[in-house]
């Protein structure tokens, strides 16, 4: 109740200065297959480019124990090739001047872009389209990228402190939680992901129902249409999607862990679980987080960093989910420092910081550059959940 009402007291200082009276405006037009596939358009005709992005509403959540790491895989399985167009798919979008040409996958979706010349948006949308309807899936393909998810995994769990996110996500969740494994898996779910698993994978969940794309750039609403019209609007639906509603993992008490690793410098997290993103109270801490340590100049740095010389780096933020969230602080004592006394909260650490610098923060020149950058983020991304929710 203590740190809620430390948010909510900072949330009514910077309302007054009427940040959170401005507005976001980015025009956009929106209109749904009867396949279920939705599009949006945003026109902007500066230069004689289309940006392209589908995003898939599927996610690490939606995997099961024991078959971690399927969302990511097949990530990776959508760029070698479909039944029309033969090969690489990154190959055939680098010969027509595709740029920023990758995808991504994390806990709540998997999305696939590239920006494309306005003359190769036909070729761009019948290429996605193909490999939406008749994505080539074949033993060679599969044993072929899980090598390389493996690879990937393993030079990430070789980075320093990397092994702090594994405990952290496997101790704040319960067994069973959609995000108590990593988006990566588990090195022995990817061995043992079957021919049959990935080909269930594509047909529940890589229906144009279950898909977003979005057209921005050298491309009005009309023509955008058009032309999705005509590549997508025969593929299947795809079978119907359930989603996970929201799931706060309350903890009570305080949980600790300690894990050795070679790094020079020893480092604490702190981790409360939070409401999911688009709610208020994820908004608010979104702001509170940037207030303490965005910027050297930050209350939270400047206090452990500079005055107390006790930390080399300290920092917070909000992971934004879309079931859950979680507020994390964490902080670098400085080499051969005290860890204990960075985490105590004697006033020099992690816990009582957070409420000191809030209540004690003041319009200043920090505020001033940090408050506008972050509300502004905050009603992005709240337009955004109300573009959504309006499909839904």
């Amino acid at each position: 109740m203590k740190f809620r009402a430390v948010v909510l007291a900072f949330v009514c200082a910077f309302t007054a200065w009427g940040l959170l009276a401005q507005g976001v405006d980015i025009p956009f037009q929106k209109f749904v297959l009867d396949n279920g596939l939705t599009v949006i358009v945003h026109e902007d005709h500066k230069a004689p480019i289309v940006a392209v992005n589908l995003w898939y509403h599927v996610g690490s959540k939606n995997e099961k124990p024991g078959k971690t790491g399927f969302a990511h895989l097949f990530e990776h399985l959508m760029f070698g090739g479909s039944e029309h167009a033969q090969g690489r798919y990154i190959d055939a979008m680098e010969k027509i001047g595709a740029t920023d040409l990758n995808g991504t996958t994390n806990n709540d979706r998997t999305n696939y872009f590239e920006n494309v010349p306005t003359s190769a948006l036909d070729y761009t949308l019948w290429m996605e389209s193909d490999r939406m309807a008749y994505l080539t899936l074949d033993q060679k393909t599969l044993d072929l990228q899980r090598g390389v998810v493996q690879n990937e995994k393993r030079q990430g769990e070789n980075q320093p402190y990397a092994v702090a996110f594994q405990l952290i996500t496997q101790n704040t969740y319960p067994a069973g939680h959609p995000y108590s494994w990593t988006v990566i898996g588990d090195m022995a779910d990817l061995n043992a992901a079957s021919m049959d698993d990935v080909k269930e994978w594509f047909k529940t969940y890589y229906g144009p129902s279950n898909v977003v794309i979005c057209l921005a750039g050298d491309i009005d609403a009309k023509t955008a249409k058009e032309k999705v019209e005509k590549y997508f609007g025969n593929v299947p639906p795809g079978p119907p999607v359930g989603h996970q509603e929201a799931w706060i993992a309350k903890m009570t008490g305080t949980h600790r862990g300690t894990v050795q690793d070679r790094v020079p410098q020893a480092r604490i997290y702190k981790i409360w679980n939070v409401p999911q993103d688009g709610t208020p109270d994820t908004d608010y801490l979104d702001l509170v987080s940037d207030v303490l340590s965005s910027g050297k100049s930050s209350r939270f740095y400047k206090r452990l960093v500079y005055d107390d010389q006790i930390a080399t780096n300290a920092n917070a933020s909000v992971s934004l989910k879309e079931i859950g969230g979680q507020f994390v602080v964490q902080a670098t004592a400085k080499p051969g420092g005290d860890l204990a006394q960075v985490g105590r909260g004697d006033g020099h650490g992690v816990r009582e910081e957070i409420p000191n610098s809030v209540l004690a923060s003041q319009p200043g020149e920090h505020l001033r550059e940090v408050l506008p950058v972050a509300v502004q983020r905050c009603l992005v991304r709240r337009a955004g959940k109300a573009a959504a929710a309006e499909h839904e």
